[in-house]
């Protein structure tokens, strides 16, 4: 398991999250439902709220969070719909330059997600050189088109963000400044990332991805928000909250606390950084030269291969990653030039520097193998191309080797039970 946004959680967490708390509907907050019964849902979502603030070292007299959210895309929905007017200006980070898609994505000129239809969305860019933010550039954009909010988000951007000043740059230009760490909130929990809340008015992140939790989310604001925050999430966007998974996040949310939490969460960058520096060795091109997270994204272009196929190719011998945009791609976002690795399901189970060097070791082998592949343009062509190169993989003697060899190490560090 190799896709940053995957994990594995905790036994004490699946137990949770399969109790019969999923039965339960709970619309409204603590203290303020629309149902009965709600003595026991009461005392289980405010655990879930002190451990969030707890884990973060947040002082609830200064932020509130919201718990409910079912996943990453409407807790940041949440916030904007709070923050933000019909209409009005977002600044957002660029999907290709490491953005999301719920920051408000439109592709050839059409409006592809909720967010971008329903707002006035720009984005700002990495550098094209360094593939790394220019503040400076981005500070002039934001004082030119005076957005409501800014977002940043980190989805395949590998490189710590400078938080405090995305804030100076926002207080300059009037907006409201949303700090999405979906990816690395279990890396800021274990203190192996900086945080971004003594800057942002709001945070938002998901729960299953380094954190450990189940699939689920948390939306953070500041105080004075509380109240538009809440009632943008119920009745504004969801329903019911699902009782099991806020229960299940509460007991992720409480390892953070425990030292073997946090070693894990330093071990996840090292092991990230060795794997990039292990790929640059056999003369990968990493984005941005390196990684200060768990993840890390390949631009395969200088391989003349494309991600689709080196994608395919992984989970043919047992290496899951995702195939991903790059900057300035030159390939469509299902045949994108690029590939994501993550690190921190390997370190779960006990994976070191040592491992990572083996694993960069069989990359190498499979993209070498490979040779040049291209997209074909002709869709027809391409369907019978691709699904003949599919049914070759499974017969290539030297893949059926290398398959062999990720079972091996795979055997050595078991999935935690």
């Amino acid at each position: 398991m190799m896709i940053p946004s995957e994990n594995y959680t905790y036994s004490k967490v699946r137990k949770v999250v399969g109790s019969i708390l999923m039965h339960k509907y709970a619309e409204g907050q603590p203290g303020r439902r629309y149902y009965q019964g709600m003595e026991v849902v009461d005392e289980v979502e405010r655990l879930c709220e002190a451990e969030a603030l707890s884990a973060f070292n947040l002082d609830s007299q200064k932020w509130s969070v919201n718990v409910q959210p079912y996943s990453g895309t409407p807790a940041n929905l949440a916030v904007i719909n709070a923050l933000v007017e019909p209409g009005e200006k977002i600044l957002s980070m660029y999907l290709p330059d490491g953005g999301h898609l719920s920051h408000g994505w439109e592709y050839k000129g059409k409006k592809i997600t909720l967010t971008s239809k329903i707002y006035n969305i720009s984005f700002y860019h990495v550098d094209p050189k360094t593939k790394v933010f220019d503040y400076d550039k981005l500070e002039k954009q934001a004082l030119k088109l005076k957005p409501k909010l800014i977002i940043s988000g980190g989805t395949a951007y590998p490189r710590e963000i400078d938080y405090k000043r995305l804030s100076q740059i926002a207080k300059k230009a009037g907006a409201y400044y949303l700090a999405d760490v979906a990816h690395e909130a279990g890396l800021i929990a274990g203190r192996a990332c900086i945080s971004p809340f003594p800057h942002a008015t709001a945070v938002t992140m998901t729960t299953h991805k380094t954190l450990r939790g189940p699939r689920g989310a948390l939306a953070f604001i500041r105080k004075d928000f509380e109240g538009v925050l809440d009632s943008s999430v119920f009745p504004g966007l969801q329903g019911g909250p699902h009782m099991h998974t806020i229960a299940g996040i509460a007991v992720a949310l409480h390892e953070t606390k425990t030292k073997a939490f946090k070693k894990y969460a330093h071990q996840t960058v090292k092991n990230a950084q060795t794997l990039a520096k292990s790929l640059q060795e056999y003369g990968f091109d990493i984005v941005s030269g390196g990684t200060e997270k768990h993840l890390l994204l390949i631009d395969l272009r200088n391989m003349n291969i494309n991600g689709w196929f080196v994608a395919w190719a992984l989970e043919n011998i047992g290496i899951v990653a995702n195939r991903n945009t790059v900057p300035n791609d030159s390939g469509s976002p299902y045949y994108p030039s690029g590939l994501r690795l993550g690190t921190q399901a390997l370190t779960v189970r006990g994976m070191k520097e040592k491992q990572m060097s083996e694993i960069a070791s069989i990359i190498k082998d499979v993209v070498f193998h490979l040779g040049k592949r291209v997209i074909l343009e002709n869709e027809e062509d391409r369907k019978i191309a691709l699904k003949k190169f599919k049914e070759e993989l499974k017969s290539d003697d030297y893949y059926l080797k290398l398959k062999e060899k990720v079972s091996k190490l795979a055997k050595r560090f078991s999935i935690p039970e």
